[in-house]
């Protein structure tokens, strides 16, 4: 891949590095919300090196994080049914439901086919009309716009074998209900800059200016992410709350309004339950009325299951930044990514999952 060594380099990272423990006059407490940056953070040791200048903290960034339970007991489920052919990213098949995972409906006989797009399981419905095809929608707005064009093509097609089970949630009302939350520690967000290339950064602005906390959409790469945080405290130390944009090479404040235009026409807000978080009003993306056929939920009867999040999981604490994976007394011995107890320990995005892969050997004052 072309043009990623200059965002790795060692020696405009140590400047970076250096200007930041320069300018900072205390410790400040910034939450980057996506599992990407996180990878990022912890693999790269970021928050080690940095650890008297500024504290991450790990937000929901991570979609396949937080889909809750239910979302997965409903997609396990329809799994199972013979006259349905259920496809799905990758990163979804290891995350445990109440009690199993898509791998295993596959090995038990459930039709489950990975798929590297939306449009890969419409041309699955095409081939095969004689089968239900069921698409897993999970992920931020990032992967609404692929999702909305799924569908808008199936009712275009006339394609009635084809649905999707939905699990969309926008990230505004995430960071809203962290900072409106009693025990909230953020100071500053570093934005997920794959989030606002589609929907640009206007819904942050209120944000900023209602909590009095700077917004810097930020890349994924080392010097992206160091740069942002210095972006972060020095509107901090300045004692200013604006949003700015590091990752200038992908992002426009605008956004991709093409892309907006037809996610509006597929979907509408609605309120959205979050694992370990519970429901923030609004926050998630729900198939419009005249796209209800569509909706996998409505056609196979699902409305019903409910469950609880198992409670020695603390995947919810977590999300929410109140609490580091090392923290969490399951982490490495009851929860592995062999043996996951939780979606954050399996996803390729999960803090879970990067504190096991990077950082379980740090000693406990390190990990904090």
């Amino acid at each position: 891949m072309k043009f990623l060594s200059e965002y790795r380099d060692p020696k405009l990272a140590q400047s970076l590095l250096k200007k930041i423990q320069q300018t900072a006059t205390r410790r400040w407490t910034l939450m980057e919300v996506c599992g990407g940056q996180t990878h990022t953070i912890v693999r790269q040791g970021l928050d080690e090196l940095l650890a008297d200048a500024v504290e991450m903290i790990h937000g929901p960034g991570c979609p396949v994080c937080v889909t809750p339970l239910e979302q997965i007991d409903k997609a396990l489920n329809l799994a199972a049914r013979p006259d349905i052919i259920f496809t799905s990213f990758g990163d979804m098949l290891r995350v445990p439901g109440s009690d199993c995972d898509l791998l295993q409906v596959r090995a038990r006989g459930g039709k489950v086919q990975i798929v590297y797009s939306p449009l890969d399981a419409l041309t699955l419905a095409q081939k095969h009309p004689d089968k239900q095809v069921v698409f897993f929608a999970v992920g931020f707005e990032t992967t609404a716009p692929a999702n909305a064009m799924a569908v808008w093509r199936a009712r275009q097609l006339g394609i009635r074998n084809f649905s999707i089970l939905v699990s969309h949630v926008t990230v505004p009302p995430a960071m809203e209900a962290i900072l409106g939350a009693p025990d909230n520690r953020v100071q500053a967000f570093l934005a997920a800059g794959h989030v606002c290339a589609v929907m640009g950064w206007t819904e942050y602005e209120p944000i900023a200016a209602k909590y009095r906390v700077p917004i810097i959409v930020t890349g994924f790469e080392p010097l992206d992410i160091l740069e942002g945080m210095l972006m972060a405290v020095e509107q901090l130390e300045a004692g200013r709350h604006e949003v700015q944009n590091q990752y200038v090479r992908a992002v426009n404040r605008d956004g991709t309004r093409p892309a907006q235009d037809l996610v509006r026409q597929v979907f509408r807000l609605g309120d959205r339950a979050w694992r370990g978080i519970g429901t923030i009003p609004a926050s998630g993306l729900v198939l419009r009325e005249e796209f209800a056929d569509f909706d996998a939920e409505v056609r196979f009867g699902l409305s019903d299951i409910k469950v609880q999040e198992p409670a020695e999981c603390r995947a919810g604490d977590v999300l929410r930044g109140q609490l580091k994976p090392t923290q969490c007394a399951a982490f490495g011995t009851r929860c592995t990514p062999e043996h996951p107890l939780g979606a954050p320990m399996v996803s390729s995005e999960g803090a879970c999952a990067a504190y096991y892969n990077y950082a379980r050997f740090r000693t406990p004052e390190a990990a904090q």
